[in-house]
């Protein structure tokens, strides 16, 4: 898949799954699960005990599966999860030397951004979305709606503070996506590996998802 295709899929699917486990084989679980569901995408955080092999084996097993590095803090980390596979990059706050790498890579890049001023420098170093993060913080859903009035051509993915209660909210108030991490993959689920708790919840989120679009596409 290249940089368009993959940045196209994660615009019309609209969520990525965080995956934020302590172990490898939790993490592998949890996305085959949501994947399974139909969220072919799965941000696997490098918080994750050996996250470079997670992404290693879901890129050589699963190559439908668009797997990105999450909470990447430097360029030489980038560096290492390209070449273990990851098909995009993002991170917690805004590093502009990770977003330039990504770039010149030519592979999707989602850096965090919080205040206005972080939201134009990652759209201007050439971020594909920008992860406003952690949104809830500063107001939630009402914060996306205040951000998109000024940065209407500028996609923006909700995240933190996103459940099923407010992902559709996020939705109409102009978020092109949402990132959700253990409202989407229960970690009781995992612990008890129960993929068929997480998919129910993934179709749920994917409804949510769809209607929330056709009443903002009608509004």
């Amino acid at each position: 898949m290249n940089k368009e295709t993959i940045r196209n899929r994660i615009e019309q699917i609209g969520i990525i799954p965080a995956i934020r486990f302590s172990s490898a084989e939790d993490a592998l679980f949890a996305v085959k699960a949501v994947s399974d569901g139909g969220i072919p995408i799965a941000e696997v955080t490098m918080t994750i005990s050996g996250a470079l092999g997670v992404i290693s084996e879901l890129a050589r097993n699963k190559p439908e599966l668009i797997v990105g590095a999450g909470t990447v803090l430097d360029i030489e980390t980038a560096s290492r999860c390209l070449d273990a596979g990851a098909k995009f990059l993002t991170s917690t706050g805004l590093d502009l030397q990770i977003v330039e790498f990504a770039v010149k890579q030519n592979v999707v890049v989602l850096p965090g951004a919080l205040t206005p001023s972080e939201i134009m420098a990652a759209w201007k170093a050439g971020a594909d979305f920008v992860k406003v993060f952690p949104c809830s913080v500063l107001g939630g859903v009402s914060y996306i709606k205040s951000l998109k009035s000024p940065f209407p051509h500028i996609p923006l993915i909700a995240s933190g503070g996103v459940t099923q209660q407010t992902a559709a909210d996020f939705i109409l108030a102009g978020a092109a996506g949402v990132g959700i991490g253990r409202d989407l993959i229960n970690p009781e689920a995992v612990r008890r590996r129960e993929p068929d708790w997480i998919r129910e919840l993934v179709e749920r989120f994917l409804q949510i998802v769809k209607d929330a679009r056709s009443r903002r596409a009608t509004s």
